[in-house]
């Protein structure tokens, strides 16, 4: 190759090189940053309510017509639906990785539409919501009271008026769910005073209708050649409980007028009292934001903690916010703690190198290599549309040893033609690049060969390793470019000529140093080369520690653990209450209370939030209670004051403290956008039709043999089937007798204890809902069934006559799961296991225990490991290898000689699992990510062994001693870059704080793959070489080049001296 050039042009090779620095820190500054890359199905919500009506009926009247439209849509992967005896429904889609957002909502909507028409009007009423968003919460926060002056209701519509559409407004938020109420106008009827003036809902309703109206009068002398034209005006809508309480009912001819205010008590209230929501001990209303697909995570929450600072100064007196859960900490944090650990490789990979090369000229080479590869990086990656990650950063750690490798194989080439004493830097320069030129490009092939197949990998892991490999890819394609254009250049310029006399003058601490450093690596050489002619001499053994490598890592690979990435501590965490069915919301408080004084007494704890009435799991329900809290940031928290120790502190103290109580608590997942729980999740499913109370003892059977595998710590369900509840049974016969129809009562029972959306008003620029239900105290218990009368043509008879209460259970919600009806499952890996044996374990009691027509399907993110395990992993591998080999077949023209390499690998990767074993790491993304990494560069010292080995047979040496020179030639380089690497990844494997898991995970594999393997390699390839050369030679004999040894002369008189 012609790289004369760039060694004679200094000037150009360090234009190319600013031009690539330039372009990195243009595409850095561009580039978005977020956790992880954007992984996560896109998700589409239908949601409505049938205010009311219980889970059953929500279930058979508005689920079930509209799962039968949206099943089937374009690219759907399932569905799941919640139906709950608040009277919601909501149904998730979830979509194939990578469909279009935009599109899939669109589609949804448009199979929505088709099922209008087979839902209940009241349901039209209200309206079907169809919104595009992400399942996982990006940011959390609280406005509360500090005073208590002002209540939730207050709070809530503050928001809802002043703050929420704001916060819409900013780009790429998907929704805004704030836990609270609107306003609404609440007319309380009084059903004994109705009685006597024989009244009933309906009549109100009627009312509404016919007084609060907006009307369009028209205008006088239009057209009608008159001088001005007047608009005529009706008052519209009521807006003020006053003018509400003077609608006329009913009017006599002699002046009496029965008004609203006789029969109803007319507040401005809450649109539903089912929450309630505390911040810090104070009334507060919560607000979770969710993205949707394919936004920019960081930038959103930095644009909504801008505008909440703005807006916050306008707030009322004593109102303040609190973020509660914010994605941005954990990824700030862990980023800083990246860079921080690129920083300390960067320097130890320095101190490695002027160790061995013992002068500060030469270490300043690779120095300048490592930042001008890595910052280009940028550019490439802002073109292709990757995010910076935690992944591509991570990349960028391990790239630095590969961009040094690079380069000191260079120097080091260059400071060996010194050696044989050339005097002259810039001919060193020329002729060493010329020997090893073809090397570092097979190198960098072989390098880019290993991560360009991970990239076709589908799926959620793929989309991991498409991160890393091609940022790898990226970083050492320009560092190849360095090598062969900046690092020669720089030769030529900085390293001067060696004086063997000189070396005796100078005595300072250093040159001591060094001078018994390399008394030492003489001595090691001496060794090194005894030992190659041992396992030369010693083929079997060579042979069968390769064999029993590979069986070493087949064993191990079976045994480690597997996982998708693995649980980091993220500074925040849930706590959800489960009370006894049908405990009423003021019980509930009252616990919620007593758990709330626990936590705020927990000195790790920042901030914290109680919603009464909903939960994370169950959805909503006067029994269930959340808390939602903040550790401090990590850097004010001690020792035994991170996520786990403190959810185990808690969950100590709440265990027997509140009878009857279940007390869960959970840290967010990893990866945001599956499931709001990190742990396994999977559907139990009855797929026969049949009996709830059936399923349910089918689902317990099967929970309590699961729980008693060693691999889960605990799994259960939120379902419940015991929930009391009263069957209204209606005497038709006897209605029939008396006139009335069945649908009369209904609609009575309706309109006074379940609730009637009668009509609209406008107030503040928004339109709010009027709602009409009897007094708290008309519908405390069953006996107030006795006030309620209906109208019988002109009488009005006790409800009581025609209808029957009995005493029944049921569920407080039921799911469906892909149109089944489902009992969602979630748990966590007992401690010790990871989720691929959990998995496992279910998977083989669900083959035991379920009977036929009952199934399972695993959901969220447990749903994408388990779809991704071991298959793939393992074709990965093989096509890696594939590609390694046909290369270096192509560029040996040879395929037996590409063995060599390829047998060393294993090695290697054994190493990897060994320490993965003794740092109790499992088997996740990142470790295989340092798998696919110690591929390429365990090929790469095989490579420069082979192929120094190769030029010295090549003129002339027997195949024995050209091993044995070209691998002591090599060994110096290969010492340097491998412990290079070793030593700068060791505060990765160390790594502690903020998302130390993924990095010790991703340091101990690489640093045990490097180091056994580079040991066992440095002995076997040279054996194997010696092997796989003789059978190469007996196909096709050599044609000798250089017979007349020029080349080699000075290099024969390096060792024989």
């Amino acid at each position: 190759m012609k790289l004369d050039n760039f060694i004679k042009r200094p000037v150009l090779s360090t234009v190319i090189s600013i031009i690539i620095v330039i372009l990195g820190i243009l595409g850095l500054v561009s580039i978005p940053v977020t956790q992880y890359p954007d992984i996560a199905p896109p998700t589409v919500r239908v949601s409505t309510s049938y205010t009311g009506a219980n889970a059953e009926t929500v279930l058979n009247s508005v689920i079930a017509p509209l799962e039968e439209q949206i099943n089937g849509v374009e690219n759907m992967m399932y569905m799941t639906s919640t139906a709950t005896n608040t009277g919601d429904a909501s149904i998730e889609v979830y979509f194939k990785q990578g469909t279009d957002p935009d599109m899939a909502a669109v589609n949804v909507q448009n199979c929505v539409a088709k099922a209008q028409g087979f839902l209940p009007a009241e349901v039209t009423q209200v309206g079907v919501i169809t919104s595009k968003r992400q399942t996982s919460m990006l940011l959390g926060f609280t406005v509360y009271s500090t005073d208590d002056r002002f209540d939730q209701t207050f709070l809530q519509n503050y928001m809802k008026i002043n703050l929420i559409p704001q916060i819409q407004r900013v780009p790429g938020v998907g929704d805004v769910m704030a836990f609270g109420a609107d306003y609404s106008m609440r007319i309380w009827l009084k059903p004994d005073v109705m009685a006597q003036y024989k009244l009933m809902p309906s009549d109100i309703t009627a009312t509404l209708a016919e007084q609060n109206i907006e009307a369009a009068p028209g205008q006088f002398g239009e057209s009608g050649d008159q001088s001005f034209q007047y608009i005529m005006k009706y008052k519209g809508r009521l807006q003020t409980t006053e003018e509400f309480e003077d609608i006329i009912i009913r009017a006599t001819s002699d002046g009496e007028i029965l008004r609203l205010k006789d029969v109803a008590r007319i507040e401005l209230g809450g649109l539903s009292y089912g929450y309630s929501n505390n911040a810090n001990g104070h009334p507060g209303v919560t607000s979770m934001i969710f993205q949707t697909a394919g936004s920019n995570a960081t930038q959103i929450i930095k644009d909504i903690e801008a505008l909440l600072e703005d807006v916050s100064k306008d707030f009322p007196p004593g109102v303040e916010y609190s973020i509660l859960l914010s994605a941005n900490d954990f990824l700030y944090a862990s980023i800083h703690e990246v860079l921080k650990t690129l920083i300390e490789a960067f320097i130890l990979v320095f101190l490695v190198v002027f160790i061995f090369l013992q002068d500060f000229r030469s270490t300043l080479i690779p120095a300048i290599a490592i930042p001008v590869a890595l910052i280009g990086t940028f550019f490439v990656l802002y073109l292709i549309g990757f995010s910076m990650n935690l992944l591509t950063l991570c990349a960028l750690v391990l790239a630095i040893a590969i961009v040094v490798d690079d380069a000191i194989v260079v120097v080091e080439a260059v400071h060996a033609k010194l050696d044989q004493g050339y005097k002259s830097p810039l001919k060193a320069s020329i002729d060493a690049m010329s020997e090893i030129s073809g090397a570092i490009v097979s190198i960098t092939l072989v390098m880019m060969a290993v991560f360009i197949p991970v990239s076709f990998i589908t799926g959620t892991s793929g989309t991991f390793y498409r991160q890393f490999g091609l940022t790898m890819a990226v970083s050492i394609g320009l560092s190849a470019i360095n090598a062969l254009t900046l690092s020669p250049a720089l030769c030529a310029i900085f390293l001067k000529p060696h004086d063997k006399s000189e070396d005796h003058k100078k005595k300072g601490l250093i040159n001591r140093f060094h001078a018994a450093f390399n008394a030492a690596y003489d001595v090691t050489l001496n060794k090194y080369k005894k030992g190659i002619n041992f396992f030369i001499n010693h083929k079997v053994i060579t042979f069968v520690t390769v064999v029993a490598s590979m069986v070493v890592l087949v064993f191990l690979m079976q045994k480690t653990p597997t996982g998708l990435v693995p649980n980091e501590d993220t500074g925040t965490f849930f706590v959800i209450v489960d009370l006894p069915p049908a405990t009423s919301l003021e019980t509930t408080q009252i616990a919620l209370a007593q758990v709330d004084s626990l936590i705020a007494n927990n000195p790790a704890v920042s901030d914290r939030t109680e919603i009464a009435g909903y939960s994370f799991i169950a959805g909503q329900g006067s029994s269930y209670g959340t808390f939602i809290c903040r550790l401090k940031p990590w850097d004010e928290r001690s020792k035994g004051q991170d996520v786990n120790s403190v959810i185990g502190q808690l969950y100590m103290q709440t265990q027997g403290l509140i009878k009857d109580a279940r007390v869960l608590l959970f840290a967010p997942p990893m990866i945001p956008g599956y499931s709001l729980t990190n742990g396994f999740e999977f559907n139990l499913q009855d797929k026969t039709g049949g009996d709830l109370n059936e399923f349910f003892n089918i689902t317990q059977n099967f929970l309590e043999k699961l729980n008693a595998r060693p691999e889960i710590a605990a799994a259960r369900t939120s379902f419940n089937p015991n929930y009391p509840q009263y069957m209204v049974d209606i005497d038709v016969a006897k209605c029939k007798e008396a006139g009335l129809s069945p649908n009369v009562l209904l609609s009575a029972l309706q309109g006074y204890y379940g609730g009637l959306y009668a009509s609209n008003f406008n107030r503040f620029g928004k339109l709010y809902r009027v709602m009409i239900q009897a007094d708290a105290n008309f519908r405390a218990n069953p006996e107030t069934l006795n006030q309620i009368m209906v109208r019988n043509g002109n009488e009005m008879a006790p409800i009581t006559q025609f209808v029957t209460l009995r005493k029944v259970y049921g569920p407080d919600n039921i799911k469906r799961f892909n149109m089944f009806t489902a009992i969602s499952v979630n748990g966590s890996p007992a401690d010790g296991y990871s989720s691929g044996q959990a998995i496992k374990a279910i998977e083989e009691v669900a083959a035991e225990t379920l009977p036929t027509g009952f199934g399972y399907e695993f959901s969220g993110m447990t749903r994408e490991e388990q779809s991704a395990s071991g298959s793939t992993t393992a074709l990965i591998f093989v096509l890696c290898l594939v590609f390694v080999y046909l290369l270096l077949s192509a560029q040996y023209e040879s395929y037996i000689l590409p063995l060599v390499v390829i047998l060393s690998v294993p090695f290697g990767l054994m190493g990897s699992f060994i320490f993965a074993q003794f740092m109790g790491v499992e088997n996740n993304i990142y470790m295989q990510i340092a798998l696919i990494m110690l591929i390429g560069l365990l090929a790469k010292n095989a490579i420069l062994i082979t192929e120094f080995a190769l030029e010295r047979r090549q003129s002339g040496m027997s195949i024995v001693s050209a091993a044995v020179l070209g691998a002591s030639a090599r060994l110096r380089p290969i010492l340097m870059t491998s412990l290079a690497m070793v030593i700068g990844l060791l505060p990765m494997m160390f790594a502690s704080g903020v998302g130390a898991n993924g990095n010790s995970t991703l340091g101990s594999g690489a640093i045990g793959g490097m180091l056994i393997g580079m040991i066992c390699q440095i002995f076997t390839v040279p054996a194997m070489f010696v092997a796989f050369q003789y059978l190469q030679e007996k196909i096709k004999p050599i044609e000798w080049h250089d017979t007349d040894n020029t080349e080699l002369e000075s290099e024969i008189e390096q060792y024989t001296k």
